[in-house]
């Protein structure tokens, strides 16, 4: 197990090499100039040369390409064009509320999603599993920012119950941070728990036909402990694979429910950059939230060990 770990983190090497390439490689060849932005509407075409040739774009790809690597394996993500701060001090600046939601709907979703799916297989074409299907189905095609507001509208507005924009940092209290985040979280739960549901319900209605579970339930075990014991624990690794897999749900879904929620994390730093086609913070985010999607899957990768020992690395 250990050596096949540090097989797996030596292979995140050029995996994370090959993302370099294309996020670097596809900005550079976006359309828009950052050099016009910076120099504004009443600039020379000498004032636009001037703000290339600073900011190196005058060179040829290549080059700059390998000056900017330098950079980032020595932790040093460059300066915003616009605001001259670091990169990497603005992403630590937002990364709390980002990854605390992401966090809170990833424990919210699981927790939700396994039952629901689990007890939908169980009464497999009854009225529960018909009425389960059909709101997986619902909440899986519905965007992301369309069930944001109508959360907002309901249990902010209508109700009054929480808080629709904004966030609270923790120094400022743990529950008035977490208030800020529930709705945030269910929104952009909505596709997760539609997601999960779904496999679990099928990964499960797969291996009760099995006939180990037939065996059990001669011998007389307890439906409780055929489905979550037996059943459950042998689907375990579609299913989490599937959370796993899933995690790009939440960090493309972080960017629109942040921006509906007006949350100041990665997803609106994100947002805001693209718009003022500010390069450096666009490559150090996606940069990021890749590496964080390649750990992700070598846990996910550590877990079938836990699942299933027979699976040998």
């Amino acid at each position: 197990m250990f050596a096949y770990t540090i097989r797996r983190l030596l292979m995140t090497i050029p995996v994370m090499l090959v993302v370099a390439i294309f996020v670097y490689g596809l900005l550079d060849l976006a359309p828009g100039d950052p050099a016009v932005f910076l120099a504004g509407d009443d600039a020379t075409l000498e004032d636009i040369a001037r703000i290339r040739m600073t900011l190196g774009l005058d060179q040829p790809f290549y080059q700059r390409f390998a000056m900017w690597l330098g950079r980032v394996l020595q932790g040093d993500l460059g300066v915003s064009l616009f605001t001259g701060v670091s990169v990497t001090a603005m992403i630590e600046q937002r990364m709390a509320p980002t990854f605390t939601l992401m966090l809170m709907t990833l424990c919210v979703s699981v927790m939700i999603a396994i039952p629901l799916g689990a007890l939908a297989a169980w009464r497999h074409n009854r009225a529960y599993d018909r009425g389960v299907m059909i709101l997986a189905v619902l909440s899986f095609s519905l965007p992301t920012f369309v069930v944001g507001y109508i959360l907002a509208w309901g249990l902010g507005i209508e109700l009054r119950w929480l808080p629709v924009q904004g966030y609270v940092p923790y120094s400022q209290g743990v529950w008035a941070s977490i208030k800020t985040l529930i709705l945030p979280t269910l929104a952009l739960s909505s596709v997760y728990v539609a997601l999960i549901t779904r496999i679990t319900r099928a990964t499960l209605l797969e291996t009760l036909s099995q006939d180990y579970v037939r065996t059990a339930r001669a011998k007389g075990v307890d439906n409780k402990n055929i489905l979550f014991k037996h059943a459950l624990k042998n689907s375990a690794i579609p299913i989490v694979t599937v959370i796993g897999s899933g995690v790009a749900l939440l960090i493309s879904g972080a960017v629109v429910t942040e921006t509906v929620f007006s949350i100041p994390g990665l997803g609106r730093l994100t947002v805001d950059a693209i718009l003022r086609k500010d390069y450096p913070i666009i490559q150090g985010v996606i940069l990021l939230f890749s590496f964080m999607y390649v750990l992700v899957n070598l846990l996910i990768d550590l877990l079938y060990r836990v699942f299933d020992p027979r699976i040998k690395y």
